[in-house]
């Protein structure tokens, strides 16, 4: 099984062949989710984890007018679920946009890695950082740039979150998002969205069509978004990277929930 939760932690740190295997093994158990249905609803307890394997997801809320902001969207290879496993009950909802695969990780397998393999539980710990760093982003998207600004950002922050697990080349990747669902993403009406993008293409700096996006003048839209790639860049576990001891009795096992 080609895992993208592999590819994506790979890409921050090196990963021993064990916690290769140890890391597939845990994602064993999938379970198909159809277009739109809820893999995790908002109030409600969860002692499992996900890791979507396939398709597209999103991160949102319901406020009292019916309104929903999308808080981020989920790409294969990323965990569902944290950090609201941690709390009596989940914060958001997280549905599919598309036909999905998850797998499913009982909540106690993974924290019991901080006691069997204290290594590998920094390193996907460690790995959430990226995605408050995104958070952070989002807040910024949402207070301080322009309409043109936040959805030149978000095309390009998909496209590198894309690149990570082999899913974008360097300048084209599929997009099955809507233009609502960009709008709820970036507090924008749809004829907003729409006018942005015309812009965009008509300024011959990318274009959508057929749910591809394709990015004309990279350089040029990261300049106009203000889009740094520094939370995409690999990082150290200090003391931690260098692991012959660990790899020399690092053995796969199951742990039970």
């Amino acid at each position: 099984m080609d895992s993208l939760l592999v590819r994506k932690l790979s890409h921050f740190v090196p990963l021993l062949p064990a916690e290769i295997e140890l890391l597939k093994d845990m994602q064993s158990a999938e379970l198909a989710v159809r277009r739109h249905r809820e893999i995790v609803s908002e109030g409600r307890r969860y002692d499992t984890l996900f890791v979507l394997l396939d398709g597209f997801a999103a991160r949102s809320r319901v406020v009292g007018n019916g309104g929903r902001q999308i808080l981020n969207i989920v790409l294969p290879g990323d965990f569902i679920g944290f950090p609201g496993c941690f709390f009596e009950s989940a914060l958001y909802s997280v549905s599919a946009l598309t036909k999905a695969t998850v797998s499913r990780i009982p909540h106690a397998r993974l924290v019991a890695l901080f006691d069997t393999y204290p290594r590998l539980a920094a390193k996907i710990f460690w790995s959430f950082s990226c995605e408050a760093a995104m958070y952070a982003e989002h807040l910024v998207d949402l207070g301080r740039r322009s309409a043109l600004e936040r959805v030149a950002h978000f095309l390009l922050e998909l496209h590198a979150r894309l690149q990570l697990i082999g899913l974008a080349d360097d300048r084209t990747y599929q997009m099955p998002l809507t233009q609502e669902q960009m709008g709820d993403t970036l507090g924008l009406s749809v004829p907003h969205v729409n006018r942005t993008l015309r812009q965009l293409r008509d300024d011959d700096l990318l274009v959508i069509e057929h749910q591809q996006v394709i990015i004309k003048d990279l350089d040029a839209v990261a300049s106009l978004a203000g889009f740094k790639w520094r939370y995409f860049q690999r990082f150290g576990l200090p003391g931690q990277l260098d692991a012959t001891d660990e790899a020399k009795t690092l053995q796969v096992v199951t742990i039970s929930a």
